[in-house]
């Protein structure tokens, strides 16, 4: 089968489309046939190299699809039933194996390339709103990168739960995808001091919480944004990595909370996992999230695909479709 794999990290153009065998399932792993894969900023971490992987490497965790074989002890899926996971070993291409404790079915009524779109930034959006700073009426948050895929989600979960959502985006042409989220006020970064838009937007005080994948070029404004004891959720890295904070820091901007959470601790257990995915699935099939997918590439076309994500030329969700 064909697969799409690193053999050296660097830039998309490292990506290379190799044959390589069909995957066998081990104990308590299932097999799925990739309808969808999800494109995502771990993949360029670790195709770059900021995430280090042992070579050569096929890209891809986030997949939809068709289970075409299951491994010994595997008693929950049959070989046939729609699933996606966030787990898969090796999902730029035709068939991806995964542990089936980090597997979940697609409901009916749910496209598989929904859930695919679903499985990483969705659950990953899910946490943030409902964990790591469980939101609720009257709260403020500002959350970056907000026509993205993770962002547009979150925007959406931030307005269920009551919250009032300053955003920002990269563009005017992503001002409307915020707004229709339903985000309260939306800020074009890249003219506008956001920092002092979220203290406008809070009568001065600062917002509660920042939600921040941007990384290093938005990290000082946002820890400037926030109320006093007010917390900071640095949770990607799409302009590069925060460099070192002392702890001090913290101190003199009003003694906030920082943390830098990952999926993997907000889905430790399968009925973790099933629970958040379950809750997303209900959203969607009752029209209260919309899930937006941006642009589909061929697998082929996964540098292409990369190339558009770095530079944020997309919205939404991107997905690769064998």
């Amino acid at each position: 089968m064909r697969a799409i794999r690193i053999h050296e990290t660097g830039g998309p153009e490292k990506l290379r489309a190799d044959d390589v065998p069909v995957p066998l399932p081990l104990a308590g792993e299932v097999r799925v046939r990739v309808e969808a894969a999800g494109l995502n900023f771990i993949d360029t971490y670790q195709r770059s190299g900021l995430y280090p992987v042992a070579l050569p490497f096929t890209l891809g965790a986030e997949v939809g699809g068709v289970v075409s074989a299951v491994g010994a002890g595997v008693t929950e899926f049959a070989i046939g039933d729609r699933v996606a996971t966030a787990k898969a070993v090796g999902g730029y291409a035709a068939e991806a194996v995964a542990p089936a404790a980090h597997v979940v079915k697609i409901p009916d009524g749910v496209a598989t390339r929904t859930a695919a779109a679903l499985m990483l930034q969705g659950l990953t959006a899910h946490y943030l709103a409902t964990d790591t700073f469980p939101l609720k009426a009257g709260d403020t948050a500002l959350i970056h990168a907000a026509a993205g895929g993770v962002g547009l989600l979150l925007v959406q979960l931030a307005k269920r739960a009551g919250a009032r959502v300053i955003a920002t985006v990269g563009t005017d042409e992503k001002v409307a995808l915020a707004r229709g989220a339903g985000a309260d006020e939306v800020v074009v970064y890249t003219r506008e001091d956001f920092t002092v838009a979220a203290r406008a937007f809070t009568g001065g005080r600062g917002v509660d919480v920042v939600y921040d994948a941007v990384g290093k070029d938005t990290f000082a404004g946002s820890a400037e944004s926030l109320r006093p004891r007010g917390m900071l959720i640095s949770f990607g890295n799409a302009s590069g990595a925060v460099p070192p904070v002392a702890p001090l820091l913290l101190m003199q901007k009003g003694s906030l909370y920082l943390t830098r959470p990952t999926l993997a601790h907000y889905t430790q257990t399968t009925a973790e996992l099933r629970a958040r995915a379950d809750d997303l699935f209900e959203a969607v099939l009752t029209g209260r999230l919309r899930v937006r997918i941006g642009a589909t590439y061929p697998l082929s076309a996964a540098a292409d695909a990369h190339r558009a994500l770095e530079s944020r030329g997309t919205t939404g969700k991107v997905l690769l479709v064998p």
